[in-house]
């Protein structure tokens, strides 16, 4: 199990080389500035999957997972 700060670390790493610095900088602020339900928010994203796309998708993380 990583530490709270190598969480944040890597999750900074993973926004800024993904976004760049200016639309890493905005999602940051808009996270900070808006009230933020990360659980209702993942929730919303799957709704509308059937059961056998979630186990799907599961699985395949599950795998990346593995392998990287």
């Amino acid at each position: 199990m990583i530490t709270d700060t190598e969480i944040k670390q890597k999750g900074f790493q993973i926004l800024f080389q993904h976004l760049g610095d200016v639309e890493a900088e905005r999602f940051i602020a808009l996270i900070q500035r808006e009230r933020f339900d990360y659980t209702k928010w993942r929730q919303e994203q799957d709704e509308e999957l059937s059961l056998e796309e979630i186990s799907r998708k599961a699985m395949s993380l599950r795998n990346q997972a593995a392998s990287g």
